[in-house]
Parts: C-alpha cells; structure tokens; sequence
C-alpha cells in the first residue's frame, strides 16, 4: 500500500493511499475501500483483504483516511453536512482520488465501486448518494443510510436507534442532492444480527431508500441461502439485483469473514467476525472482479 500526497483539490483534508497490482489488468477495475471509525486503511485492509483480492485479479484499491484532526475518532465524517455533498468536505476530496487513479492507471470508468465498514460504510452511502453517475456499485457493511443524521448528537441517535420513514422519504434525501439522476448505481448491504454499535434497523432503512431510488417492489423479493446465511434480492426488469441485502445471523459489529478461506481477509481482529462468509468474496464476484469464479 502506497501514500499518495499530490492529489487535489483535498477540501476535506483526508489521507490517500492506494494498493495497485504488478499485474494491473488493461483498464482495470477500481475499489474504494473505506475504514470503519478508530481504524486506519491498513486495519480495514487487513481485515476485508480487498489488496490481496486486487493482487490475484489485476484491479486497483483505493483506500481513503481519515485524520485524527478532523475526528477525534478516526470516522469519516458521514453526519457532517459539508462533507456529504457532491461539491465539498470529504466526499469531494474522495473523488479527487478517484480522478488521480483514473487518470494515472487508466482505470474504467464503467467500473468503480465503493464499499466501507460502519462510518465507512455510511460515507460510502453518501459517495453513492451525491456522486451516483461515478459508481457502478456499492457496498455497505454496519453502515447507514444516507442523511440518517446531521449533527453528533443525531448520530449516536441513528446508531442506536435508525431513524423511521417510509422508502419514500428515505429516496427523497437522495433525490435532492442528485436531482438529475436517472439511474442509480447497485447497492449491497451486509449487517450483524446483533450489532450493538450500529442497529441492523439501519440496513433495513437503507434498502428501503435504494429500492425507492430503483423502483422495484419491496413484497417482490427473491430469497436464497448462501454460505448458510439469508440473502434478499431485489431485481430490476432486466433480471439484474440491484438491491441486496445480508443480515448475518448471530454477528455483531464488524465486517463478516470466513475464516477457512485463504487470504488477507481471513485475519482475526476487533473487526472481523468469522460468519463463515467473506462479505468480499461475494462483493467482489457479484462486481465481477474475480478472474477464476
């Protein structure tokens, strides 16, 4: 994993590193990873293994961090007003990444994907939500929905508790900050049954915002399991899941590993909780940036 200082515009004042491959595929594949709160990008990295999934499939990693200065508890800043839009704060510094990768790596712009771990998880809803024609997809583990909280006070709150409203509501937030959007990118949502940090009532209210935003039915879901653990689909009319959604049976906070499997993601620690599933596997097949599978 590499730092990277020259890149700009940085409004929001965050750290840069990335991991690219030897092997880098011609216009590859992009990843933004986003680290959960009193984490850096090395801890979130060893806990999802993406760099490793990246070194054996050709495709780049962007890791976005957070300074301690702007957050006393390393979190991105996913209930700050001026860090949430499209034109300022952290997510315009995380698209100025972006465009470094793209521009130095040749990177496909058809396929860039976000994905994060609890504030993570809800800066990468947000990067979803302000900048939706940038991203093909993304994926959300612990997190929350867009403007479920302005303010620290409303954060806690929405951690513990989620905000009610109806999809409706919930698209609306979306639908004001990108007004002129008519397709939106595909979302997957993973969460612990017990997370005791961010309620799982979160990630059913973030479902309800994407099947708002997708317009696909809520009562026409399709049900499946996979690693023994239920997966809810929602598809669009070409047959694809444009909304998916993983509640872990028994998990708390943290990000849902397979501990049988090789790899970086296997590796024990505070934020791995061996499920026996690995949310990146699966994230990174159903992107289709696995070259074997």
């Amino acid at each position: 994993m590499l730092k990277i200082s020259e890149f700009s515009p940085n409004p929001g004042n965050l750290g840069m590193l990335e991991f690219v491959p030897a092997r880098l595929a011609a216009s590859p594949a992009l990843v933004v990873a986003l680290h959960g709160g009193q984490q850096t990008a090395q801890d979130f990295d060893k806990t999802t293994g993406w760099s490793e999934f990246a070194d054996q499939n050709g495709f780049a990693v962007l890791f976005p961090e957070q300074k301690g200065e702007n957050n006393s508890h390393n979190c991105f800043n996913w209930f700050v007003e001026q860090d949430i839009g499209p034109d300022g704060g952290e997510v315009a510094s995380i698209c100025a990444m972006i465009a470094n990768m793209v521009s130095r790596y040749g990177i496909d712009q058809s396929r860039i994907f976000v994905t994060g771990l609890s504030a993570g998880g809800a800066m990468a809803c947000a990067l979803l939500a302000a900048c939706p024609g940038l991203f093909s997809g993304g994926a959300i583990i612990a997190g929350l929905p867009y403007r479920a909280a302005l303010g620290t006070f409303d954060a806690f709150l929405a951690m513990a508790f989620a905000p009610v409203r109806s999809g409706k509501e919930w698209g609306n937030l979306i639908r004001r900050v990108s007004p002129d959007q008519k397709t939106w990118p595909r979302i997957s949502i993973w969460h612990g049954s017990r997370d005791d940090v961010v309620a799982p009532a979160n990630s059913s209210a973030m479902v309800r915002q994407w099947i708002d935003l997708h317009q696909v039915d809520e009562a026409d879901v399709t049900q499946e399991e996979v690693d023994g653990q239920i997966r809810l689909s929602w598809l669009n009319a070409s047959g694809l899941a444009v909304v998916e959604h993983y509640e872990i049976d028994g998990m708390a906070h943290g990000v849902p590993v397979n501990a049988k499997l090789n790899g970086g993601h296997q590796k024990r620690n505070p934020f791995a909780q061996d499920a026996g599933i690995s949310s990146t596997f699966h994230i990174a097949r159903s992107w289709g940036l696995l070259q074997s599978v």
